[in-house]
């Protein structure tokens, strides 16, 4: 083996706008410090493609493809729910971690996610302690939910909220021009299991330039049904119309989901679904006004084609700094945002540790929300706003966004099958 380790990058959980300009970011940069790097190896399908040995060779992949990944939705190498146990519930997969290393010399683990992927980053970290080869690892910040801690804001959230401001105020202007005689009530459904960010996004629909009447329906505030639809009632006889955002993470007073299935997903987390139609049929019920609904669902994420122009340059400086810190020999870390200035927006990158990371959800701040825990404050616009500027749109084709697929080229197997 040469003394130069290869690099391992994945790509996990829900994928986002900009998680591939993390990518290009991560590429680029190894590229540019092959005396230290060796080749970049992909996962194939997140965690799950170093367990099986399924490594996709970034080095098969033009200048130009890698380039086209900053401006290209979803995960270009494929992502997964996939949460690895502790090392002593499960220290097969672990030793299988290893043998796949070793087989690839790889030395440096770049994962791209959430917060589960974090604690994922964080254990595969512990492997150089704790079973003697050594790894550096390093988590690339992602999370259309916004909830990771320590970071100012997460790459992927900025353009879900753009999307959402938008889309809501352009849905609103539709309710508007026929709530006379037809639908007075436009519900939204957005993510968010405990944090309301993408919900609050939706407050923003209302500007300074045209006031909208918006009702919206935060994880952190106890749903009360009776005052809610006073909320709506109240703002339909004022202005003939209301637009009502809810978060699928609304909950009664006792914990339980509106939209709670029953069901759970491979994190173990409560499958939700179907915030909308229950809030809607609540109006209909209670207050009689015609509804329409929606679900903005994988629309608010894989929207590239109007994309923050904030979120995509922080998506790929942080892909750039996860590199920058692993070859300075740092581990168990993570490239955090931290605001600067609103007012003009600055921003830098600053080093978290990963054990403050892992595990840990950040919610919105009381101070955010409207005392009738309904709207968004000046402090919360203040915040928002400057995430959602800026546009950088894809090239176009033909009337289409132009994106890129990879070649996704497999790197040649040395080990035997690995069951999961």
């Amino acid at each position: 083996m040469s003394k130069k380790k290869n690099a391992f990058y994945a790509q996990s959980g829900g994928v986002t706008a900009v998680i591939n300009a993390s990518a290009c970011g991560v590429i680029e940069t190894a590229r540019k410090h092959k005396g230290k790097i060796g080749r970049v190896y992909a996962g194939r399908n997140g965690i799950i493609g170093a367990l099986t040995e399924d490594l996709i060779d970034a080095n098969k992949e033009s200048k130009s493809a890698i380039a086209a990944l900053r401006h290209t939705p979803s995960g270009a190498f494929g992502s997964c729910r996939f949460k690895l146990k502790s090392l002593e519930d499960n220290k097969r997969e672990y030793e299988r971690l290893i043998e796949v290393f070793k087989a690839h010399n790889i030395g440096y683990f770049f994962y791209n996610g959430g917060g589960d992927s974090a604690d994922t980053c964080l254990k595969v970290s512990q492997i150089g302690e704790t079973m003697g080869y050594p790894i550096t690892a390093v988590h690339v910040p992602k999370t259309v939910d916004n909830d990771l801690p320590i970071t100012d804001n997460c790459p992927g959230f900025g353009s879900v909220a753009k999307y959402i401001a938008i889309s809501t105020m352009e849905a609103s202007f539709d309710v508007a021009s026929m709530c006379a005689t037809s639908t007075k009530v436009f519900v939204v459904e957005v993510m968010g299991r405990h944090a309301g960010w993408i919900a609050a996004a939706g407050a923003m629909a209302s500007t300074d330039d045209y006031e909208i009447p918006i009702v919206v329906l935060f994880p952190e505030v106890e749903f009360d049904q009776k005052k809610f639809l006073k909320a709506v009632d109240d703002k339909v006889k004022k202005y003939g119309y209301c637009s009502v955002v809810v978060s699928e993470g609304v909950h009664w007073p006792d914990g339980k989901f509106l939209a709670e299935t029953g069901l759970k997903d491979a994190f173990g987390h409560s499958q939700l679904g179907g915030a909308a139609p229950v809030v809607a049929n609540m109006i209909q019920d209670g207050l009689g006004y015609k509804y329409h609904w929606a679900v903005a669902d994988y629309l608010q994420r894989a929207a590239r084609h109007i994309a923050s122009k904030s979120d995509v340059d922080q998506a790929y400086a942080t892909g750039k700094a996860a590199v920058e810190y692993a070859i300075k020999g740092h581990n168990s870390v993570m490239p955090a945002i931290k605001r600067t200035s609103n007012k003009p927006y600055r921003w830098k990158i600053e080093m978290a540790p990963l054990s403050k990371v892992a595990n840990v959800e950040k919610m919105m701040p009381a101070n955010f929300i409207t005392k009738d825990g309904f709207g968004i404050t000046k402090k919360c616009r203040e915040y928002l706003a400057p995430l959602m500027k800026g546009e950088d749109y894809p090239p176009y084709k033909n009337g289409m966004p132009k994106y890129v697929v990879l070649k996704k080229v497999a790197v040649p197997k040395k080990l035997d099958a690995f069951e999961l």
